[in-house]
């Protein structure tokens, strides 16, 4: 790979990349290109889940966590350290495979942007890996929506099943962020046009069918689950799920390729396994369980990244998705960044598409260390699970030896195993040697991976820990309501799912103006939801937006096609 200086655009360095033939890739992996994929063009195939039983005595690779500081609205760049960490690692000779989510189109074309990584660090093809690469989230859209037309469609035919239309859960999903559909009613204008009633849209990646496909394990535990996903309540307050609605069978069908993670690479001819992408504040947040069950089949290190800061994602991570699969972790990677160490005094504001304060790009020591408290919190977190962190600093070209030294220095204070200054970006994989190196050091040091709580805790017992534990708070507050619907979910046999908390990955508290590492604050609870497909009660600190809108001026109005029919305006 050629390096280009000063760095060109992502869709520029994207589209001059020399890929390899899927075929080759998956060589690399030990996969037979005949028998075990399902070719989408010379760049992505399905992976067939038949491979999980052939490799089944394969030894296990080490595995491994990227997640982040408590980022800024920017984001601290997770995804772009997980892919430069994985090309690093055939520079140091050691075999990597990468696993990592879906983008929604909804970012994509809103303020956001993409989710293959950036600059030198990228998965390929991009412009497929960004839209529609092999169609998993039009699948997830379309099955969830037959469940929601198959609702209304009961409650015309005469509501065989008493459900109370009040105490619908379920509602419709697309792939876009629009804001204009977060409430609508359906059902206006002729009685044959249905039963009106109030009900909305979520983003498709928000979807209880996503969060399942992401944790499911097979074919069969994917039909379990949907059809235990609880769409309603009738009148007698009892839970109407997909399998007594008659709909989980059609689904499933539905799925049945969407189960398949898909195998690309990155500019550097890695591996990546893609397949799903949970919400990290309602869902999990984590790619698919399945991936990592092929990936650690097939490679001597995998690397996977979870949504948001470690509170959310990381914890989610580790207490969600590893009990899910029973895979071990045996590291984990702490991205930093100066501004955002920055941002955490408390004393700077990040908005999105508006010029950084002069303060986050100018040396500023005293700030760095004040901001520090929120990553020792976060390593702190992280050896509370068991796992051995390393802090990669993604460094900016304002970032300052000064600056990187007190990071350094606190880290290691801290509990980190190393502390590597990580130029991927810029220079692609031989820029992240160095964090590879002490990632396989951190693999080699004996861990202790565990849960935070048993799964068979009462549910108020497993949020007050996590709030405990991992964010610090002094106690959790919980309204009326909250109150009566952990009743309910422990009346109706819920009680022994693992918590998935939703609440703003701004701070460790649910205000996202509190930044660094605030303390003596109380949690509050204003709900309490249960994904029991998925497997887990996700309870609410705030108002979550499950429909994103677009911003004045979204992504979409740069993205067209140049007259040879290439992709233009896309990062």
């Amino acid at each position: 790979m050629r390096i280009a200086t000063p760095v060109p655009s992502d869709l520029e360095i994207a589209q001059s990349a020399n890929l390899l033939h899927i075929n080759r890739i998956a060589e690399q992996l030990g996969l037979d290109p005949e028998t075990d994929l399902e070719h989408y063009g010379k760049y992505m195939a399905k992976i067939n889940l038949d491979v999980l039983e052939r490799l089944r005595n394969k030894p296990d690779g080490r595995y491994v966590d990227v997640t982040a500081i408590t980022p800024t609205p920017l984001g601290e760049g997770k995804s772009t350290t997980l892919v430069g960490l994985g090309q690093a690692m055939k520079h140091i000779g050691k075999r990597a495979v990468i696993t990592i989510r879906q983008p929604s189109q909804g970012p994509t074309f809103g303020i956001k942007g993409g989710a293959a990584g950036g600059g030198y660090s990228q998965v390929v093809p991009m412009e497929n890996f960004n839209l529609h690469l092999t169609g998993d989230i039009h699948a997830i859209t379309a099955a969830h929506n037959l469940i929601a037309a198959m609702i209304d469609n009961h409650l015309y035919h005469g509501n065989a099943l008493n459900i109370d239309p009040h105490q619908i859960v379920w509602r419709r999903v697309l792939d876009l962020n629009d804001r204009a559909l977060r409430n609508v009613i359906v059902g206006l204008g002729e009685k044959a046009d249905g039963v009106p009633r109030q009900t909305g849209f979520d983003i498709t990646v928000a979807s209880e069918i996503m969060a399942i496909l992401a944790l499911t394990t097979s074919l069969s535990d994917l039909r379990a689950r949907i059809g235990r996903m609880v769409l309603a309540y009738d009148k007698d307050k009892k839970p109407v799920t997909a399998e007594q609605l008659g709909a989980a069978g059609a689904a499933t069908v539905l799925l049945k390729e969407a189960i398949k993670p898909t195998l690309m690479q990155t500019l550097e001819n890695t591996p990546a396994i893609v397949h799903c992408g949970p919400f990290a504040n309602i869902a999990h947040g984590n790619s698919s369980v399945l991936a990592d069950m092929i990936a650690i089949k097939s490679a001597d290190y995998v690397l996977t990244e979870s949504g948001f800061g470690a509170d959310i994602g990381a914890e989610k991570f580790f207490d969600i998705k590893c009990r899910v699969s029973g895979l071990r972790p045996n590291a984990a990677v702490l991205v930093v960044t100066i501004r955002a160490l920055k941002a955490h005094t408390g004393k700077y504001k990040v908005t999105p598409g508006k010029a950084l304060d002069p303060g986050l790009t100018s040396e500023n020591v005293a700030d760095v260390e004040v901001g520090a408290a929120n990553m020792v919190r976060h390593l702190e977190n992280m050896r509370k699970f068991g796992v051995n962190p390393v802090v990669a600093i993604n460094v900016f070209k304002n970032d300052t030896d000064r600056e990187i030294a007190a990071v350094n220095e606190i880290a290691m204070a801290a509990g980190a195993v190393g502390v590597s200054v990580a130029r991927h970006w810029a220079e692609g994989g031989a820029g992240a040697a160095e964090l590879a190196e002490m990632v396989v050091e951190a693999c080699d040091r004996p861990n202790d991976f565990r849960v935070l709580y048993p799964a068979e805790w009462p549910i108020k017992q497993k949020i007050e820990t996590i709030a405990r534990e991992i964010y610090r708070a002094d106690g959790v507050d919980y309204t009326p309501e909250a109150d009566k619907q952990i009743e309910t979910f422990e009346k109706n046999g819920f009680g022994g799912l693992p918590i998935c908390m939703a609440k703003t990955h701004l701070s460790f508290t649910a205000d996202p103006t509190l930044k660094g590492a605030p303390t003596g604050f109380r949690l509050p609870i204003r709900e309490v939801r249960a994904s029991v497909g998925a497997g887990f009660i996700y309870p609410l600190c705030g108002e979550m937006r499950t429909m994103p809108g677009l911003p004045k001026t979204p992504a979409a109005e740069a993205v067209d096609l140049d007259e040879e029919g290439r992709v233009v305006g896309l990062f």
